[in-house]
């Protein structure tokens, strides 16, 4: 069994998650996906974010098609801890982190960088929307 391991926050899915998670179920037989916490995503992505908690944000993931399992973590430590004991055959990571220390990547066989899709980002999405509301005013 070749087992697959893809991180991130996943707060507003939008077609570069689904495109990440079918590419990253593409390459084995078994995906876990691991979510930052609230508070994690708080730290890194500004005080009104998450949009969805993690118990929300788990079981949208949970109920995916190419997702097997879900895991959370607050710190790069229990990050490493998840990949360490799940030891993946393949990491999956935002192309974005080429060139920077990817966490755990020493206990996966290897690391593939997935490139963005286009302008595909939650925060995107989110400041899309806002434009549009001021539209209608």
């Amino acid at each position: 069994m070749i087992k697959v391991f893809v991180n991130g926050c996943f707060d507003i899915l939008h077609r570069g998650h689904i495109e990440l998670l079918n590419y990253a179920k593409e390459q084995g037989d078994y995906l876990l996906v691991a979510l930052d916490s609230d508070r994690r995503v708080k730290v890194n992505k500004g005080l009104d974010r998450p949009i969805n908690t993690l118990s929300n944000r788990s079981l949208v993931l949970a109920n995916l098609k190419p997702v097997d399992q879900v895991a959370a973590f607050d710190t790069d430590q229990e990050l490493r801890d998840i990949i360490k004991n799940y030891r993946p055959d393949i990491m999956i990571v935002g192309s974005d982190w080429r060139g920077r220390t990817v966490v755990g990547a020493e206990y996966s066989k290897s690391v593939i960088f997935f490139d963005r899709i286009e302008n595909e980002s939650t925060t995107n999405t989110i400041e899309n929307y806002i434009n549009r509301r001021h539209l209608h005013r």
